[in-house]
């Protein structure tokens, strides 16, 4: 079993955080032009995989040099995204990081996020992304993880792959006790961290986990806003 593998997707540069984050030992994957730039912020891939049609002749003469390539049709089923993930999952790692500089093509990002829901990522024990500087879990039910952050950060928990059911969080200022999220609803959105450590569990589903500690948005610096305090204060939630 690999410790920790990182596929490199997008079309913009890395922020320098998500490569800081970057283990020294694990093994980088490039889907497609995002080797360009993995290759500019020093990492080198161990593969290149995709259609391979927006990735620099440079970048492809770097891979055929030192990566091994997987080579797909551009008229396929799956994004380059996805096909990275797939290999990436068949190492079998302890941890799978996706990581992207971001990028101005909304339906790409739902799509690669989206992808960390898979069934096929199910067997993999921790799965994190960097969108740009923006930190995010995914954890798949029944499971339990943890979210390391400053006191005050603003943490959101999102149900994007269809609802989550037993859904726990704690360490934050309105606590979540087996809850159920329906798909894509505010409930869980703009929490605010009172412990280092939040933990955060669930029965069923896929949740996806924003920590948003890019924004120095923290609570003694900024009141909550009227809209999350009202769909925050219930009974069940509020001492």
């Amino acid at each position: 079993m690999n410790d920790n593998v990182i596929v490199v997707t997008g079309a913009a540069p890395l922020h320098p955080r998500a490569v800081d984050a970057i283990p020294q030992d694990a093994i980088v994957l490039a889907a497609d032009g995002a080797l360009d730039h993995a290759l500019a912020a020093g990492l080198a891939p161990a593969a290149l995989i995709g259609d391979l049609d927006s990735v620099s002749a440079g970048g492809l003469a770097w891979a055929e040099s030192h990566a091994s390539i997987h080579r797909h049709p551009t008229d396929k089923d799956h994004t380059d995204t996805e096909l990275a993930l797939a290999t990436a999952a068949d190492l079998n790692p302890r941890s799978l990081t996706l990581v992207s500089g971001g990028g101005d093509r909304l339906d790409h990002t739902v799509a690669a996020i989206g992808a960390l829901g898979a069934k096929s990522m199910t067997s993999i024990p921790s799965i994190d992304a960097w969108w740009g500087e923006q930190r995010l879990i995914v954890l798949h039910g029944p499971g339990r993880t943890t979210a390391t952050a400053a006191r005050g950060t603003t943490i959101s928990l999102l149900a994007l792959h269809g609802g989550c059911a037993g859904v726990s969080v704690s360490g934050v200022r309105w606590p979540l006790d087996h809850a159920d999220l329906a798909p894509a609803i505010g409930l869980g959105v703009s929490n605010v961290t009172t412990d280092d450590v939040v933990e955060i569990s669930l029965t069923a589903g896929v949740l996806t986990i924003f920590v948003n500690d890019h924004l120095d948005d923290h609570l003694d610096d900024q009141p909550h806003d009227d809209q999350n305090d009202d769909h925050h204060d219930t009974p069940s939630e509020h001492p």
